[in-house]
């Protein structure tokens, strides 16, 4: 079983020629990245304090999956981007993300106005929890709530 695994994971050398011809881009200080662009265009940030932030979002077609809900991708990726600006601390090294649970109870369509909460649960040394509940801003609906976690490389003092 270990060598099917083993070799399964082996790069070719044409698989290993093609990686490094790869080109990537470099984005200037102040530039914005593709996933940038593409995860947190048209959010709307409506409030924030330090552990806390709220925004909206309109869910657009990129966001959609072929039933024309929003994906949970995109959910996964809302979680990620909103909890990790509730867990910022400027001045501080960037958070790395250790786990994410995200429970998916209802679903949106495209153009549904969504309301999208970040909160700071806690932080314990270098250790943080966040949870961003999107809920349906027309129904009160919650679409989806996800949890998660960082390391910071640094210990930050308590809010």
């Amino acid at each position: 079983m270990d060598k099917k695994v083993n070799k399964s994971l082996d790069v070719t050398e044409d698989e290993s020629e093609a990686v490094s011809r790869l080109v990537v881009p470099v984005i200037p200080p102040g530039g914005v990245s593709f996933y940038d662009a593409f995860v947190v265009r048209g959010i709307r940030v409506n409030r924030v304090e330090p552990g806390l932030v709220i925004c909206t979002l309109k869910v657009p077609p990129r966001f959609t999956d072929r039933g024309g809900n929003l994906a949970n991708g995109a959910i996964a990726n809302l979680v990620d981007v909103l909890g990790f600006c509730a867990a910022y601390v400027p001045g501080y090294p960037m958070n790395v993300s250790v786990d994410i649970s995200i429970s998916c109870t209802s679903t949106a369509k495209l153009h549904d106005e969504l309301e999208i909460t970040s909160r700071l649960l806690g932080r314990i040394g270098r250790y943080s929890g966040t949870i961003v509940i999107l809920r349906n801003k027309t129904t009160g609906e919650i679409i989806a709530e996800g949890r998660q976690s960082f390391f910071s490389s640094h210990p930050i003092a308590k809010l």
